[in-house]
């Protein structure tokens, strides 16, 4: 009967506000004259790309189909042909599915969002000093932060020359954070200080580094030092210098930002500070 109705063309009013999955028409014909279109029905079903959506839920939660089946009653064997097209899945077993992502289900008929696209307009971004000092030693712009879920957090950051007196500025704040981080110089000199060895890097340079060590930036130039630093927002091999936070450099810990559950911040030093992620 559904097969005979999205064939037909008809259309009826939306339900609660909401359309309905499928139209039903003013009147049905006999059963004895539906005509089941088994290519139209397979082409209706691929249109809404199922599949497609279930594996998309399940990778952003990085789950494994042995795991999607433990909690849904289904084989690893039978989840992969379904995301892969091979298989259609019963209303039964998609709400099964759905009840595992905390979705609808018409969260796998309504239609698909547009693709993540965002525009950072330089006159729109806040520029924000470092934070936890009185004197700050670099101010940064994030250039992600419309984007949502990130799981990159890119930034624009100004580094200040010294004080031509040793003694006028402390040295540099060291603090480490949850991922891998990777610097790119675009102006001046920079000393970037990584656990117990220190580097210059100059314009061109670029670095990529674990993040959990502690680390802390310098600009060694006469001129302010500009570059452009990306922090990853994923695990890396497990290190022995503690728990990590996932958070940006110098900044303290805003409402949305992103942190392990259940994760206890290292202890701090007088040192090293724990890196909150801006944006």
């Amino acid at each position: 009967m559904a097969t005979s109705t999205i064939l037909s063309g008809n259309t009826s009013q939306p339900l609660n506000g909401r359309s309905p999955i499928h139209a039903v028409p003013k009147a049905l014909p006999e059963p004895s004259t539906v005509q089941i279109d088994g290519e139209a029905a397979e082409t209706v079903i691929s249109e809404k790309r199922i599949g497609e959506r279930i594996k998309h839920l399940r990778l952003k939660k990085s789950m494994g189909l042995v795991e999607l089946g433990r909690h849904t009653g289904l084989s690893a064997s039978f989840l992969s042909q379904l995301e892969t097209g091979r298989v259609v899945p019963t209303l039964r077993n998609l709400a099964r599915i759905a009840m595992v992502f905390s979705k609808d289900l018409n969260y796998f008929f309504e239609p698909e969002p547009q693709t993540l696209f965002r525009i950072h307009r330089g006159k729109d971004r806040v520029r924000l000093p470092q934070s936890g000092v009185q004197d700050p030693a670099y101010y940064f712009e994030s250039l992600g932060y419309l984007v949502p879920d990130r799981q990159l957090d890119p930034y624009f950051a100004e580094f200040l020359p010294s004080r031509p007196s040793p003694d006028s500025r402390p040295e540099p704040r060291s603090h480490q954070h949850f991922g891998c981080e990777f610097l790119y110089v675009l102006a001046g000199a920079l000393t970037i200080r990584h656990g117990a060895v220190t580097h210059i890097i100059e314009p061109g340079d670029a670095i990529y580094f674990d993040a959990s060590t502690t680390h802390s930036y310098e600009c060694s130039s006469d001129t302010p030092a500009t570059a452009l630093i990306v922090t990853l927002q994923q695990p890396v091999a497990p290190a022995s210098n503690g728990h990590r936070s996932n958070q940006f450099p110098g900044q303290s810990p805003l409402k949305h930002g992103r942190s392990l559950p259940g994760q206890a911040a290292p202890p701090q030093s007088t040192r090293a500070a724990i890196v909150p992620k801006a944006g």
